[in-house]
């Protein structure tokens, strides 16, 4: 079973890139699952309703957030307008499961690829350097207690590098993949753990690269050379869309391989 993952989508430079290779990468590893992390897709800053169904005509099953779920307010409404027991699309955008109790939306989904195998979905979100949240390593304790299905993803959305390694070493052995999402930069440590998980810091930013993280070069330098706060605006310069491949056993959910991907125009 070949899961694909693809990282934060930044801005409409994010979105084009995305919707130029996904297609192609999808038939090319015959993909069973799609995974995207849509929290920056519109305008660098949250997920709109109509944002969200483009990337499920592309061909998304789950869509996952972070700290930025909440910048575009209408995005409650669609969390809102399905029950919870719903497989429909607005069920299937995530939230971080560890926000606190009460807020709209949920942070897992379990479904049922189109092959037959069961699947859930996590997204959870990382405290150092984040906004105030629940225990991350709890709320996985609590969330893999209740999930039936084998195949088991995790984005795990976070600042610092040491809490995802903490992390994927916590869950090693217990779920498919962990993924890190949020801090924009790909890193090269995709690998798989000694329990059969599957784990990359960070899968990268799906968006412009000619940019600080997916923001205009000159409205960040200017913040950093002067302390001065300004509006920032997403990029558009030099596009790549980054996504994690992972190959498992969809019997046992143990990975046997994770490829990186990173494609331009």
């Amino acid at each position: 079973m070949n899961i694909l993952f693809v990282g934060d989508i930044f801005g409409s430079a994010g979105r084009k890139i995305v919707r130029e290779h996904i297609g192609h990468v999808r038939a090319a590893h015959d993909v069973d699952l799609v995974v995207i992390n849509a929290e920056n897709a519109a305008g660098g800053f949250g997920v709109t309703p109509q944002i969200a169904e483009d990337l499920f005509d592309l061909g998304a099953d789950v869509l996952t957030t972070g700290n930025h779920v909440w910048d575009k307010r209408e995005l409650i409404e669609y969390l809102n307008s399905v029950p919870a027991e719903s497989q429909d699309r607005p069920r299937r955008v995530l939230r971080p499961a560890n926000f606190q109790p009460g807020l709209p939306g949920h942070g897992v989904f379990e479904g049922t690829t189109r092959g037959g195998v069961d699947f859930a979905v996590v997204d959870l979100q990382g405290r150092v350097f984040m906004n105030s949240t629940n225990d991350p390593f709890h709320a996985a304790d609590a969330l893999l207690a209740g999930i039936k299905a084998k195949v088991i993803v995790v984005d795990f959305h976070a600042e610092a590098t040491s809490e995802k390694v903490a992390m994927g070493w916590y869950l090693d052995g217990r779920v498919t993949a962990v993924l890190g999402t949020h801090t924009h930069v790909p890193t090269a440590d995709q690998r798989i753990l000694p329990g059969g998980t599957a784990y990359q810091t960070d899968v990268g930013m799906s968006g412009p690269y000619d940019s600080i993280i997916g923001v205009e070069k000159d409205l960040v330098l200017h913040k950093f050379l002067t302390g001065m706060p300004g509006k920032f605006e997403a990029a558009k310069g030099n596009p790549r869309m980054c996504a994690a491949l992972v190959a498992c056993d969809p019997l046992t959910g143990r990975a046997s391989a994770i490829q990186h991907i990173m494609l331009g125009e």
